[in-house]
């Protein structure tokens, strides 16, 4: 069965997350859909660093499909647009309440995830800038998190977006299929493919 992944992007969203997730996961060969989450509808849009970004479809027009995992790259303006996205959120929501993966990156954890407090008691990790808006107790300064009760992922920034990825691909697929996947890519030496799900107790 085909695994379905969607990856939403906006205006401001962190270019270097946002390719690395899609580029890894079609590597893995799933189904990938990169949505614009953008309130005049635009489906070319430009990263937090002026580089172009091109969605095949908008949002709106998935909303009633599901998704394997929903992956929310990072960059601040980006995050600030998923978080105001009612759409968006519901989707998310819904993702949770199906029991299916929902994984952020960079600043997505805390305006997203945080903000609307679809993830309580949950533990998580996020760019360190926004360390203060996670909770002590569950904030984990790991470069990739992954809290077992919960179902969601989550990351600190671009230069974590691969291993991000990678954890997609083994959440998915296990582990040997995603080293698979990472080997062909020349991954570094201590890319650790181990159990990275974290219970709450």
């Amino acid at each position: 069965m085909t695994i379905k992944a969607l990856v939403p992007i906006a205006q401001g969203t962190e270019e270097m997350e946002a390719i690395t997730i899609i580029d890894t996961l079609i590597r893995a060969d799933y189904e990938v859909t990169v949505a614009s989450v953008d309130f005049e509808g635009r489906l070319q849009l430009t990263g937090s660093r002026g580089i172009p970004l091109v969605a095949q479809k908008k949002l709106v027009e998935v909303a009633d499909e599901e998704f394997d995992v929903i992956a929310l790259p990072g960059g601040v303006a980006g995050a600030e647009v998923f978080r105001d996205s009612i759409l968006l959120v519901e989707m998310i929501k819904q993702q949770k309440y199906d029991g299916r993966l929902n994984a952020a990156i960079c600043a997505s954890p805390a305006l997203v995830f945080i903000h609307h407090d679809i993830y309580p008691d949950t533990l998580m990790t996020c760019h360190p800038h926004f360390q203060s808006k996670i909770p002590s107790d569950l904030w984990r300064p790991k470069r990739v998190t992954y809290d077992l009760n919960n179902k969601v992922l989550t990351s600190q920034g671009p230069a974590s977006a691969f291993e991000f990825a990678i954890e997609i691909i083994t959440l998915l697929s296990g582990k040997a299929f995603a080293w698979q996947v990472a080997e062909p890519m020349v991954p570094l030496p201590n890319l650790n493919l181990s159990d990275l799900g974290e219970k709450r107790v």
